[in-house]
């Protein structure tokens, strides 16, 4: 299918001899939001890092394919070039380096070309901009001293200097108020297009209503055992995942 961007089968992934996720499946096609929902321990960021390459998480079995390759081997870097993106939930604090110095070398690193100073710059304060960033915060380092909202904000930044053709958003709306989320939801559609697609892994319902996703799927136990529409993140809000958990007991 030549619109289908990310296609898992069958992932199986240890952490430290742990089976953390059991056989998992999942397709993304090109321009489409997909959101991961489930309880705590289910496996949601394990996949994220499995995706991005971690060395910690082992795949012992199934494949991922994106954009028509097989990168089950591909280190972290070389699946950033090739246009997956991670945000962290617990970005880290990076002393010495500022945001506008990173995001310039992030940026020639991913796409290999050289990065002027004056036009990355301009580039820079437009992005900013668009996600109410004060001007000041390129030449400060990075995330150091910065709040929780500031740091998921920057992450939105990052993103949108490098324009990945698949965005993971582990939790960024974790610790938030209703007007950072919207302001981080606005960032993350700006990126979306006809060929660029974003995953969100989330505990909570707020930000969803501002993505307007294309699918929600529930990760329970390593696997994921049922895909809906917004339906499912309001049955979600109102059953908790108790009932879900006993409804899929032997999955």
């Amino acid at each position: 299918m030549e619109n289908k961007l990310l296609s898992i089968k069958n992932l199986k992934v240890n952490v430290e001899e742990n089976e953390i996720l059991k056989g998992l499946n999942l397709e993304i096609s090109k321009g489409e939001v997909h959101i991961i929902m489930g309880p705590n321990g289910s496996g949601k960021s394990t996949l994220a890092y499995t995706l991005m390459g971690h060395p910690k998480y082992e795949i012992v079995d199934g494949t991922i394919e994106f954009d028509g390759e097989l990168i089950n081997d591909l280190k972290a870097d070389e699946r950033a070039k090739r246009g997956i993106f991670l945000s962290f939930q617990y970005p880290e604090e990076i002393p010495g380096v500022t945001v506008e110095d990173f995001l310039r070398t992030a940026k020639a690193s991913t796409t290999g070309k050289i990065q002027g100073i004056m036009a990355f710059k301009k580039l820079l304060k437009e992005k900013m901009e668009l996600l109410e960033m004060k001007e000041e915060y390129a030449s400060r380092y990075l995330n150091l001293g910065f709040s929780g909202g500031e740091k998921k904000k920057n992450e939105i930044l990052q993103m949108s200097i490098l324009e990945p053709k698949l965005a993971i958003l582990d939790e960024t709306d974790s610790g938030l108020d209703v007007d950072a989320i919207r302001i981080v939801a606005e960032g993350v559609k700006r990126i979306k297009d006809e060929s660029k697609s974003i995953l969100v892994i989330t505990h909570y319902n707020k930000l969803l209503d501002f993505l307007e996703p294309d699918y929600i799927h529930i990760l329970l136990n390593g696997k994921i055992v049922k895909t809906g529409g917004m339906e499912l993140a309001k049955e979600i809000d109102e059953e908790g995942y108790e009932n879900i958990k006993l409804r899929f007991a032997k999955v």
